[in-house]
């Protein structure tokens, strides 16, 4: 199985600046990546929220709930958050950064990652195919069947 978290304001997809986030719905992102999971054999559960302390709960039980992997959009706390970041370092199961817009691209404040060092890597700047692109990397380097 594979975790896909979303953090800050990604529940307004589809609201929130369509211009750089796209037109479609977390509910249609969430859809697609449990298809796009299932055409490479994989399991996908996705969850998201607006507060850091959920998120970090969920990496800390991620392995023994039965994930192989995370997908982590994190937003916001992308740029800010020492203990999310702490809490990727502290687990053993790879995390993949992703973003749909370039983060590059916009504002400065958006081109540091506290949390890219401490990802198996970091997918940006391609709407909803980042997350494809990401179960893509993770089916070809999880060890194990992921189901």
């Amino acid at each position: 199985m594979i975790l896909v978290l979303n953090g800050p304001n990604l529940n307004l997809l589809g609201l929130r600046e369509p211009e750089v986030y796209g037109e479609g719905t977390l509910e249609e992102l969430e859809a697609k990546c449990e298809a796009w999971g299932e055409d490479l054999g994989l399991t996908v559960v996705s969850r998201q929220s607006n507060f850091e302390g959920q998120l970090i709960d969920w990496l800390h039980r991620a392995e023994s709930d039965g994930f192989r992997a995370v997908i982590l959009n994190a937003g916001g706390l992308t740029h800010t958050s020492v203990p999310l970041r702490d809490a990727i370092a502290g687990i053993d199961i790879p995390v993949v950064e992703v973003h749909l817009s370039n983060v590059h691209a916009r504002e400065p404040f958006r081109h540091r990652s506290l949390i890219s060092a401490v990802c198996l890597g970091t997918i940006a700047g391609f709407g909803p195919t980042s997350y494809q692109a990401a179960l893509l990397t993770l089916s070809e380097r999880v060890d194990t069947p992921c189901q």
